[in-house]
């Protein structure tokens, strides 16, 4: 099978109309042509006028080496690569203690479907609830402002991934095509198949409830076995020829488990466990991450701004956009985790603090665009001194946007205009926030530090350049947006386990390696088979 690449086409041409530019690609006689079958689909904007479909196609052809040949140095026409995944290794037949992973999110999923795969009969325990009944004491926040630290947004089975956008690409490097492996898995739990072609697919909150369903249920017809509302409290570590070694697990309540091999899949909210770790001496480091508002405008604003006059077009759906402004007092200004047609959730796991996320459904046909505007910080800069001060940072602005809302789980809100002048907001006005349990206008000057509120004034209207309207004056920002990323880095070596503690082995965005839920399940599946090659035989793990 060959694959050609970089086909284009104009939006809304007939079907019959890909099959002659293979072949105009090929330039060959039509009988060299046995087959084809469309391996990604993307679209091309910059123009707004002339909007392009360019498609990746695999084809199989009646010679190969013959159309590679008349092809020779023609990087659009190579070999399809292999992209089948295959296991490092076979769990023994007297396997001492199984496997366990701490955390059910995409990362903790995958790691757990791995082990399970491999024959290794993994315990996943998750601290939060199966995700139906999360999904219920989710909504108890949004309806009711009553919040469950334990089964939010954050904790509980699918990770913070299920009430997202449930975007499944990533810009990491993916030479052993892991991605494709997740997203074949995702499609057999219920995705829909066009994730296997989009360029940017995503599957939404509620397809990804019965997706973790059902891939719970393979997990465990593999021999794995999932303990949730089990809260690991601390970690027992012996110190064995001078080497420390994990050798257990005590979970809230008193209960134990013995394990020598653990996936530490946290998830980038679970403050609590960071610091137990940090209490036993596990190896942390501070890291960067971003602090912001999320920005609300009218979808419609944002397709009439990316894709002109073929706005609505079936073929493109609701316009993303993603943006970047270098400010002049040294900091960066980006968006992050851009929804279209999605809300703003309310993604507190602590009491008496807001924080802000953003979710769409796979139709993406709310009224609103959303997405984090948010700014870079850095350790060495702003929050010096201890591997967690970065929690207690994010822990001081989201309770400072929890006084500014009135103390009820409303978020602060602020007309962009009000924010551009630097007025309170005393009303809202065109645009219809959609976060719930409800906004507070306010002045959100007082919710984050002064020089992110100085770099995002700055970047607005820079963005308004790029999208038009961007800076309208009656667009809506809500506050806060503090749990980008991790604030911490648990440090793991080549062969993915912690640099100082043997049998632990850090993964996911929890740990600083990942960031969304494909990166996060890529390297969920990566430190899985870590730990497979180190139970089978020692070896070192493979990087890439």
């Amino acid at each position: 099978m060959l694959r050609l690449t970089e086909i284009k086409l104009p939006l809304g041409h007939p079907e019959e109309d890909l099959r002659a530019a293979v072949l105009a690609k090929l330039a060959g006689p039509e009988s060299e042509l046995v087959s084809f079958e469309i391996f990604r689909r993307a679209n091309d904007a910059r123009r707004k006028s002339a909007i392009l479909m360019v498609y990746t196609v695999d084809v199989v052809v009646q010679d190969e080496a013959a159309v590679l040949a008349r092809h020779a140095g023609d990087r659009n026409v190579q070999p399809t690569p292999d992209m089948a995944y295959r296991h490092v290794a076979q769990a023994p037949a007297n396997l001492a203690r199984r496997p366990v992973v701490i955390g059910a999110g995409p990362c903790g999923l995958f790691a757990g479907l791995i082990l399970a795969e491999m024959g290794f009969k993994p315990i996943i325990v998750d601290r939060g609830k199966v995700v139906r009944e999360r999904t219920k004491d989710t909504w108890d926040l949004w309806r009711r402002s009553k919040l469950h630290p334990e089964s939010n947004v954050q904790f509980g089975e699918g990770g913070a991934g299920t009430f997202s956008d449930g975007k499944l690409y990533s810009q990491i490097k993916d030479p052993r095509f892991l991605s494709r492996k997740v997203l074949t898995e995702f499609v057999a739990a219920g995705a829909p198949p066009e994730i296997l072609t989009e360029a940017h697919p995503h599957v939404g909150t509620f397809r990804l409830v019965t997706m973790v369903e059902a891939m719970r249920e393979k997990v465990e017809a593999l021999g794995g076995e999932y303990r949730f509302e089990h809260k690991v409290e601390d970690f027992d570590i012996a110190l064995e020829g001078g080497q420390r070694r994990l050798v257990g697990l005590h979970l809230q309540g008193g209960g134990y488990i013995e394990a020598d091999h653990v996936v530490l899949a946290l998830g980038h909210s679970a403050r609590d466990t960071f610091h137990a770790l940090y209490d036993r001496g596990v190896h942390i480091e501070a890291k960067p991450f971003s602090l912001g508002f999320r920005i609300e405008h009218p979808q419609s604003w944002i397709d009439r701004a990316r894709f002109g006059t073929n706005a609505g077009h079936k073929d493109l759906g609701a316009a993303a956009y993603s943006l970047s402004h270098h400010c002049s007092n040294g900091r960066t200004v980006y968006s992050f985790c851009m929804c279209p047609g999605g809300t703003v959730v309310a993604a507190t796991s602590e009491p008496g603090r807001v924080v802000t996320n953003g979710m769409s459904q796979y139709s993406r046909n709310e009224r609103n665009a959303n997405a984090g505007i948010v700014v870079g910080i850095e350790p060495e800069r702003d929050y010096p001194g201890h591997p967690l001060a970065g929690i207690e940072l994010q822990r001081h602005w989201e309770s400072q946007a929890f006084v500014a809302g009135g103390e009820t789980y409303a978020a602060p809100a602020q007309r962009v205009g009000d924010f551009l002048a630097g007025k309170p907001s005393t009303s809202l006005g065109e645009v219809v926030p959609s976060y719930r349990p409800g906004v507070t206008p306010t002045d959100l000057s007082t919710c984050l530090p002064d020089f992110a509120i100085a770099a995002i004034r700055e970047a607005l209207p820079a963005f308004a350049r790029q999208i038009p309207g961007f800076d309208h004056a009656d667009a809506v920002l809500t506050g806060v947006e503090t749990r980008t990323s991790s604030p911490v880095r648990i440090t793991r070596g080549k062969d993915f386990q912690s640099l100082n503690t043997v049998g632990l082995y850090p993964a996911g965005e929890g740990a600083g390696y990942a960031g969304g839920i494909l990166s996060a399940s890529i390297d969920g599946i990566k430190v899985a088979e870590a730990l497979a090659r180190n139970i089978v035989d020692g070896r070192p793990a493979a990087t890439a």
